[in-house]
């Protein structure tokens, strides 16, 4: 079984979110069970130059774009075992940052295309195209409107990976002969609430549909929650299905990271208090062990529920606690932690941006980790922070709700509410910070039991092979 990852970013060439450590992690995994796996994404700009200088040039190929013809060039690059393709046009690839240009229903169009196109040329016929987000979501529009009648394509088949449907690459009407270089009859498949939506042609045309969680696969069938692709999943609603992703736990690993204050493990825990104590120094708050330090890494943004923290966070700031904040995104979000961070210095520590090695500070030094999303597809900041020892508090959705459970419930690794509500989660909050310090066995036998939980790849990729299997069968 040979299988074909096509994502449009992946570790540790380019990243800009999860999609990243997905398509770096589950090939792995895939390869560690003896699946033939290999991955293709774009060669921008911005891989760093050691890797690149680590390629091999295949060859340089033209690939249609409507009616013009573009080049692309194929190196090859192997990395942990696992062969990557980056398809090479510095027209639509050497620019700064991998989204949100003025053409990139164009820019991935033509990479989408360039999938298929290699496949003659690289010795590897897949049995499955695997894709993800509507970056790549023309591959099995492609491959079922210009490649299923070749000898080359005949068999191979499609899975479309949907890790957040919020973002569905719509574009206008204009796209669909002078860009996507489909005739007018297919106007059908591609227009979706007046507009092209190009997730939407995606799901229509692959063999199978997954999501990164079970609960939010059964979401995105509501209207709360498919950002109005709910109709179109209800009617394909017998290719879909959820599977949790893990995370890399040989790059996160709290035994072994280089960017920790000090080493520890589930079978010597002792340094994580080391961790918590050079963290609060290092932010700028008071050192004290017997303080909750509560962490967040994210997106500042209202679906990842910054509006429940805003509503009570003075509430929260009147127990015995600090919290270490790092991220950005909305202005009203980045300019109220920066208000807190200066009215309670002594409580509230606030870093714009994303920092990695920060943020592996966080995950080590923080007792507890917030996570109160009104929607999240899977999240693997609560898996990180379990891998680190850190206690999470989300709110039960999408793969928060299948990760996460809480110490009222069996087999608990965290606290978690349910209503999207602000005055619920200050409540859980609560409930963390009562058995932090009344409880400290319980405390003790929680946090050394988060260490020892495995969420790494090993499980979401048997069930990726038997998806795939049935799939071929």
């Amino acid at each position: 079984m040979k299988i074909l990852y096509a994502s449009s970013e992946a570790y540790p060439f380019a990243m800009s979110g999860g999609l990243a450590d997905v398509a770096g992690a589950l090939p792995k995994a895939l390869r560690r069970r003896l699946v033939g796996c290999r991955v293709v994404m774009p060669l921008y700009d911005g891989v760093p130059e050691e890797l690149k200088a680590e390629m091999k040039f295949i060859t340089s190929i033209t690939v249609p774009v409507a009616w013009r013809r573009q080049y692309c060039g194929i190196f090859e690059a192997r990395y942990n075992g696992i062969i990557y393709y980056l398809l090479d046009n510095q027209y639509y690839f050497k620019r700064d940052g991998l989204y949100g240009h003025y053409d990139d229903a164009e820019r991935f169009a033509f990479f989408s295309r360039a999938v298929l196109e290699i496949i003659p040329y690289i010795d590897y016929t897949p049995d499955i195209i695997h894709c993800n987000d509507w970056q790549t979501a023309m591959i099995p529009v492609y491959l079922d409107r210009f490649y299923c009648h070749d000898l080359k394509y005949l068999n191979i088949k499609t899975v479309f990976t949907i890790h957040n449907i919020q973002y569905q690459g719509k574009f206008g009407y204009e796209l669909i002969e002078d860009v996507l270089g489909l005739p007018n009859e297919d106007k059908g498949l591609l227009e979706y609430e007046d507009c092209v939506n190009l997730m939407k042609a995606a799901i229509e045309c692959s063999h199978m549909v997954t999501t990164v969680s079970p609960t939010y696969a059964n979401e995105i069938l509501t209207a709360e929650y498919s950002h109005g692709l709910s109709p179109v999943l209800e009617r394909n609603r017998h290719k879909l299905c959820g599977i949790v992703n893990g995370i890399d736990t040989a790059v996160y690993d709290p035994e072994t990271d280089l960017e920790l204050f000090a080493n520890y493990s589930a079978a010597a825990p002792e340094n994580k208090a080391v961790n918590k104590a050079e963290l609060q120094k290092y932010v700028g708050l008071p050192e004290n062990p017997d303080t909750a330090v509560i962490g967040i890494v994210s997106r500042l943004v209202d679906h990842k529920g910054f509006d429940l923290v805003k509503c009570v966070f003075e509430d929260m700031l009147k127990a015995n606690l600090q919290f270490v904040i790092l991220g950005s995104g909305d202005w009203e979000f980045e300019t109220f932690f920066y208000e807190m961070a200066k009215k309670y210095p002594s409580k509230v520590a606030f870093k714009l941006g994303f920092i990695p090695s920060l943020a592996r500070k966080i995950y080590a030094g923080a007792d507890i980790f917030l996570m109160p999303s009104k929607s999240e597809p899977c999240g693997l900041a609560q898996m990180i922070s379990l891998r680190y020892g850190t206690i999470p508090i989300v709110r039960k959705t999408g793969g928060l709700n299948d990760t996460i459970t809480d110490v009222l419930e069996e087999n608990a690794n965290g606290f978690a509410f349910s209503d999207y509500n602000a005055h619920q989660m200050l409540e859980t909050v609560w409930r963390a910070i009562g058995m932090y310090e009344y409880d400290k066995e319980a405390w003790t036998n929680l946090k050394n039991k988060a260490l020892s939980i495995d969420n790494g790849w090993n499980v979401s990729a048997g069930q990726y092979i038997k998806l795939y299997k049935a799939l071929l069968s």
